[in-house]
Order: structure tokens, then C-alpha cells, then sequence
């Protein structure tokens, strides 16, 4: 191996509750693409952080280029050559793609030369981007590619990735690995952390391993198996789904023809969606984020009214102008997408959490609150689903995000739903945790539950979904069986090239 860029070396860092890093090591070469892998809570984002400057270590040291070297802040770390693309963009949607750049470059605003730099630069490697565009206007790997280009106008020595492929279809995955080869080839280092294990034995020359803060080893994942990396992460062997078979039975929820207007000013309108779940059955709704997702969840779960009350039925009673607890009441629970602020409130323990959605499971009588139940109620989630945290009184803002949707999926799945809609169940979430809400879902719908589940993964969508249709453009497509369709055909779907009234195309 050439000699490293980047070595830490007995990297340490402790909070008040938990060492997030004890004693771990990470060298990365010049034109290397390096894997870091962990479950929730290895230490990854820490150790990422220390890289940037975001966070300083208590103990160990950090060399580049083979010199000791001190990263105070991210500014230095730009300074040294180290760029990040975090999982979460950082973008103003209301300017353009050029004046979103140049905020995160140093010197005066030339906007007319920075234009030319990033059609040139977005050219070279693949990435187009006009840089007149307004940003709300971009779909969700067009606003990645804004993210990267900004990093590779500051020509960086060292790329960091966090999750880039959490949120794009299966084409435009293909064409950020060829880019990442290519600035690889060209001696750019780059740090890839996911949880894909697949991209990860694909794409990555080397892989480090983290657990519990500490490093556990050094692999090529190229020699490996999922299976086996899974193992090194998790510390035992990685646990398999058990699939079952299904057969339609009633429609449990029904949306006709729904039509509402986007909700201001960058959301996108639904335009006559139309879908049948039938109970027992996990139906799986495909896209990429910004496509009608938050208005078609809005309108499912009641937190947004409909015009028609028919156009959404449960069971075949009109719901449409039921509110959000009405429909809980009949028996519909959501998993929502943000777990701090919609899944719990962060400050509020998990007891207390567990009591607002769930209360009606007997932690109420003649009014009062029964904080023995709902105590109890929350135990039986934590011990459910392997919540790592100090218990009930934990706040949820002090749990990770695995752990943290392991209690919020636990705590809808205990009140015995007869429609479950889960939206992103497994972002974010190590593969361990994946594999259990996974299982969860797929238990839940044998017991003759309607799961809904709307996901950018489109592999959780073809491992757990008995059907699956794709929205795009506030359009929904047809459905299909996930034994009748490939990924391939789904990705094509999810740019809007299916089929449509007429035989229209919706463009996303």
C-alpha cells in the first residue's frame, strides 16, 4: 500500500454517558476508496467528525500526509484538502445551484466564472448540473451532484461520503460509483461510510471495522461476503428473514383518485393516486424523496384532511375528514419518517413518549394517567426490540437513530393495528436493526396486518414487499408483484417512465 494520507492513531473520545471511541486506528491512501462499517453507535459519525474538525479527540493523533497535523474546525479541514458530502444536504432551495456553491467557497462571488467552473468541472466527471437551476427544482441525486461538485471545486485530496446512495435510484448509483472511480484513478482518497453492504464489496478497496467504539479489524471487502462482514460488524452470525407466502384477502385501506394541491412552495401535488391494501399483505411504495412521499402520508394518516372523505377509506368507511387520532382510533398507526419532533418528542422520556401515541393500550382511567403501565408498556418495547438505551426514563434524544426507531416501530406494532404505515423505516439504521424491523414487518402481516411501506431503499422494498408500485411527479404507477418486476424496471420507474392513462409519461 502507498503511503497513508490520513492516519489516526489511538483515536479517543468519551461523552458523559458512553466512549464513543476507544483506541481506534484508520489509515487511508492516496486514490483509495476505504470502507468504514458499524452498527449504529460503532463510533463511525465521531470518528468522520474528528477527520473534518467537527469534533477534537480527547486522545490519540492524526497525521496527513505523514506529518502530525491538529484539525481545529472544518475551515482548517478544507484548508488541508478534506472535503465531506453528509447524508443530510445542506441547500437553499430558494437560490440557484451556483449561488448555493459559492456560499461555501472562499473569496469574493464572481457568479458568471463560478458557472463556467461547474459546468466544467460536473462535465468532467459525470455529474451534469446547470448552474442557473433554482435548487427546489432538482430532484434528489441532482441535489447530491450539487453536493459533490461543490466538494470537487475545492479539489479536495480527501473525500468523505456518508450514506450517498441512501436516496437514489439504481441508475444514478452506478453513475456516482463510475464518478468515484474516476477521481479515485486520479489519487483523490475517499471514505465511504454506508450500510450497503453490496456497494461496499463492489466499490471499496479496503474496509475498517468498528464495534462498540473500537476497531475490530481490517479487510478487503472484495474477498468477502455479506454475510461475513455483516458478522465482523455485529459480533455473531448475521440473522436471516424468514419470508411467508400471502394471499389477498378484504381491502383494509383504499385511496381513489386523489387529487390534492403541494403544500407551499416546494411541495409537490398528488394527481389521482389510486391504490388498494389488503390485510395480511405489505404493499411497498417506491420513489425518490420529493415526489408526493409527505403529501400521500399526510393525507393516509389524517394529519391532512382531504377534500372527499371517500377518497380515502379504511375498511370501507370514509375517512378522508377523520383527523390523525380518529383514525388511530379505527385502527391505523404510522412509523413517520423524522423520529425527533414527529416519531417522539426529543426532551420527553420514552415512558412518556410511548404514552402519546399509545395510550389507549390501558396507561388511562377515569382520566388520569396510569404511569405504571405506561412504564411498563415502554419495557416491553425496549425488551421487544433490542432498544439499546438505560431504560424507560431515557430521553429520546439520548438514544441513536437505530435504537430510537427500534422503539417507535415497537411501540406502533404493540397496539395491535389492523393498518400499519411506515414511512423510511430502516434510514439510517445499522444492518442489524435493519434485519430486525424487517422481520417485525414481515411477522406483523402474517398475523393478518396491512403494512404500507414507503421507502427510498429500493432493496428493503424488494426483500419485504409482497407489491410494490412507484410514485413519481405526485403520480402513481401501477402495481406490480415484486416476483414480477426487477430493480431495473423499478429504477426506470422511479425517473417516471412508466406506464400512465393513455400511455403518458410522468417526468419526476
Amino acid at each position: 500500500m502507498k503511503s497513508p494520507l490520513l492516519a489516526l492513531r489511538d483515536i479517543r473520545k468519551a461523552y458523559p454517558a458512553v466512549v464513543a471511541l476507544d483506541g481506534v486506528n484508520l489509515t487511508v491512501a492516496p486514490g483509495e476508496i476505504h470502507a468504514v462499517l458499524g452498527e449504529n453507535g460503532a463510533g463511525k459519525s465521531t470518528l468522520m467528525k474528528i477527520i473534518y474538525g467537527a469534533v477534537r479527540p480527547d486522545a490519540g493523533s492524526v497525521e496527513w500526509n505523514g506529518l502530525p497535523a491538529r484539525i481545529q474546525n472544518p475551515s482548517e479541514a478544507r484548508a488541508l484538502g478534506i472535503a465531506m458530502v453528509f447524508q443530510h444536504f445542506a441547500l437553499f432551495e430558494s437560490i440557484t445551484v451556483a449561488e448555493n456553491i459559492a456560499l461555501a467557497l472562499p473569496g469574493a462571488f464572481d457568479l458568471k466564472a463560478l458557472a463556467a467552473r461547474i459546468t466544467e468541472v460536473s462535465q468532467r466527471y459525470g455529474l451534469p448540473l446547470n448552474p442557473q437551476r433554482p435548487v427546489h427544482e432538482l430532484s434528489v441525486g441532482e441535489r447530491q451532484r450539487v453536493e459533490i461538485v461543490r466538494c470537487l471545486l475545492q479539489s479536495p485530496k480527501l473525500l468523505i461520503m456518508d450514506e450517498p446512495t441512501s436516496v437514489l435510484t439504481p441508475q444514478a448509483v452506478e453513475q456516482l460509483f463510475e464518478t468515484l472511480r474516476t477521481l479515485s484513478a486520479e489519487g483523490t482518497a475517499i471514505i465511504y461510510v454506508s450500510h450497503k453492504l453490496d456497494e461496499i464489496r463492489r466499490l471499496c478497496h479496503r474496509a475498517t471495522i468498528f464495534r462498540n467504539g473500537r476497531w475490530v479489524g481490517e479487510v478487503d471487502p472484495r474477498t468477502e461476503t455479506e454475510a461475513s462482514l455483516a458478522s465482523l460488524m455485529i459480533g455473531r452470525e448475521f440473522p436471516r428473514m424468514q419470508r411467508r407466502s400471502h394471499t389477498p384477502t378484504e381491502v383494509a385501506l383504499e385511496i381513489a383518485a386523489l387529487s390534492l394541491p403541494g403544500d407551499p412552495p416546494f411541495g409537490t401535488a398528488l394527481k389521482d393516486v389510486s391504490l388498494r391494501l389488503h390485510f395480511g399483505e405489505i404493499f411497498g411504495i417506491a420513489g425518490v424523496s420529493g415526489n408526493g412521499q409527505a403529501e400521500l402520508l399526510e393525507a393516509i394518516t389524517g394529519e391532512r384532511l382531504v377534500p372527499a372523505a371517500a377518497a380515502v377509506r379504511l375498511e370501507g368507511q370514509p375517512v378522508g375528514r377523520l383527523g390523525a387520532a380518529r383514525r388511530r382510533e379505527l385502527g391505523l398507526v404510522n412509523v413517520p419518517e423524522e423520529r425527533l419532533g414527529r416519531g417522539t418528542v426529543p426532551v420527553m422520556t420514552l415512558t412518556e413518549n410511548a404514552l402519546l401515541t399509545a395510550h389507549r393500550q390501558g396507561m388511562l382511567r377515569h382520566g388520569l394517567v396510569m404511569f405504571e403501565s405506561a412504564a411498563a408498556f415502554a419495557a416491553q418495547c425496549i425488551a421487544g426490540f433490542d432498544v439499546r438505551c438505560s431504560g424507560g426514563g431515557a430521553k429520546a434524544q439520548s438514544l441513536s437513530g437505530g435504537n430510537l426507531q427500534k422503539f417507535i416501530v415497537g411501540r406502533e406494532m404493540r397496539q395491535m393495528p389492523k393498518v400499519m404505515v411506515l414511512a423510511q423505516p430502516t434510514w439510517g439504521v445499522d444492518i442489524a436493526a435493519t434485519a430486525l424491523i424487517r422481520q417485525q414487518i414481515i411477522d406483523l402481516a402474517a398475523r393478518g396486518v396491512a403494512v404500507l411501506v414507503i421507502s427510498e431503499d429500493l432493496g428493503e422494498i424488494l426483500e419485504t414487499c409482497d407489491r410494490v408500485a412507484v410514485i413519481a411527479g405526485g403520480r402513481i404507477s401501477p402495481s406490480k408483484k415484486v416476483s414480477d418486476t426487477s430493480a431495473e424496471e423499478i429504477g426506470r420507474w422511479m425517473a417516471g417512465m412508466f406506464p400512465q392513462k393513455n400511455d403518458e409519461r410522468v417526468a419526476a
